[in-house]
């Protein structure tokens, strides 16, 4: 067959990705200075590129599928399909300026505006009313003012840079996260795109195991039809009898973020022997 070509971004995008082919059972080697990772599987043939590329690439069908932010696809307008937003990566795009900016005064002044997404920028602009100039950057765009620039438009996950740096946010033009995304061809095409969906359920599968773990317990038996209808459960919660006809051995798979207001309950309804672990993959 055809081998299914893979665009993987650089820098932190890709050790998240990276990570999630591992988890998924695709283990990733990239040699210092190579721009041609090797992947776990014959049929996947991947190169790096920039995320800002990466959509482009698709759309002109030099590629089948890759990893790009929400923000590079709207800058881009690139004519890809999102199979999964990933949801790793999460950064707004906002507009920032130095502390003494007074935006409600858009006025007849033409500001210089300092971004990497010319096109992001130039339509929140002319929404806004500011006169403008855009001054393309390539990293580091915080830098510019007040000296270079008047105001700048960039990506921020927690807005720390910006302010040590002098900025405050004015607007946040989108939200952004890293999105797993296919070509039009590719998906045209029937043995591709099942490769692709089954790649898509594999990191579905991954992501809502580190999402969830696996909670066992032991339940006496004057005590479980009470605790049945207090457990959580995906669908229902796996039941055995113990040995002796003594109660009954549980298991529930639930979100982490629940696990401290779970156990206390649990424990207070008469729950024995609870373990936790973690879980590699969960498939709904």
């Amino acid at each position: 067959m055809n081998k299914l070509r893979v665009l993987i971004p650089k820098g932190r995008i890709f050790d998240n990705v990276s990570r999630l082919f591992s988890e998924a059972g695709f283990p990733i080697y990239l040699a210092d200075r190579t721009y041609r990772p090797v992947i776990a599987a014959e049929w996947l043939d991947a190169k790096i590129m920039k995320p800002q590329n990466v959509g482009e690439l698709l759309e002109l069908g030099s590629h089948d599928a890759g990893f790009t932010g929400t923000d590079w696809i709207k800058e881009s307008g690139a004519g890809v399909e999102v199979i999964l937003d990933l949801g790793f990566d999460r950064v707004r795009i906002v507009a920032a300026v130095p502390r003494d900016f007074d935006e409600t005064k858009p006025g007849s002044k033409k500001l210089v505006v300092a971004t990497e997404y010319v096109n992001l920028a130039e339509a929140w602009l002319k929404k806004s009313g500011y006169q403008y100039r855009i001054l393309r950057t390539y990293g580091a765009t915080e830098v510019f003012p007040p000296d270079d620039a008047d105001m700048i438009i960039d990506n921020t996950s927690s807005g720390q840079t910006l302010r040590d740096n002098g900025l405050r946010i004015i607007d946040t033009l989108l939200e952004s996260s890293t999105c797993f995304v296919a070509s039009r061809s590719a998906l045209a095409d029937t043995e591709k795109r099942n490769r692709i969906e089954e790649l898509a359920m594999l990191f579905r599968a991954v992501l809502e195991g580190r999402d969830r773990v696996m909670l066992e317990m032991n339940i006496p038996r004057d005590r479980f039809e009470a605790m049945a209808k207090e457990l959580p459960a995906m669908r229902s919660p796996t039941v055995a009898p113990l040995y002796g006809d003594e109660g009954f051995a549980v298991k529930i798979a639930v979100k982490k973020n629940e696990i401290p207001d779970i156990l206390p309950r649990l424990k207070k309804l008469g729950a024995l022997d609870i373990v936790e672990y973690d879980l590699r993959k969960v498939v709904p």
